[in-house]
């Protein structure tokens, strides 16, 4: 697996696109040829896993993306879940999913997102469109495409900061 660098001149989709895309495949890489067990360590004191991390990033791209971005309802597994019961729901019930189920459900909600940002893209001004998702509490809180991109960059960026100390302490893996 690789990864596609961004482009180094491209026009603003382009380039934010191409980042979001090089720290999935980042994600992607930090968690390759991992089995259940090693899917679920921690390294402590933290409860975080590689799995937590690829089911709570399948989650925040359905959120940004298919939520509210786009308006639509959750699809499962995330529409049956009780989030006032566990606000970490995404993270905790990763153990109970095969490395299968976590990578197939991540990769579905990727090529949704996708399919949604490139729909979106098609249209002139498409980055200063507005979320059509609005708010009880707040009906006037809408994210422009280019801010939930940019959301979702930041996000990956965390995350896999946190995925490259993980996979170094399952089994020594570095790198980029």
């Amino acid at each position: 697996m690789t990864r596609t660098d961004p482009p180094l001149a491209g026009s603003e989709a382009e380039t934010l696109t191409a980042f979001l895309d090089h720290h999935r495949e980042t994600l992607r890489l930090k968690t390759a040829g991992l089995d259940a067990a090693q899917l679920d360590q921690r390294l402590a004191p933290s409860t975080m896993t590689l799995g937590g991390l690829l089911k709570h990033l399948a989650y925040v791209e359905d959120w940004w993306c298919n939520q509210v971005y786009a308006d639509n309802p959750p699809p499962e597994p995330w529409a049956s879940v009780d989030w006032q019961a566990d606000g970490d729901w995404d993270w905790h019930s990763a153990a109970q999913d095969s490395p299968a189920q976590l990578r197939e459900l991540y990769d579905e909600m990727v090529a949704a997102s996708d399919r949604i940002v490139r729909e979106a893209l098609a249209h002139p001004g498409a980055m200063e469109s507005l979320s059509r998702r609005t708010f009880r509490s707040d009906p006037s809180r809408r994210y422009n495409l280019r801010w939930i991109l940019v959301h979702l960059i930041e996000e990956y960026s965390r995350h896999n900061g946190h995925a490259d100390l993980l996979r170094e302490s399952i089994d020594g893996q570095v790198g980029d």
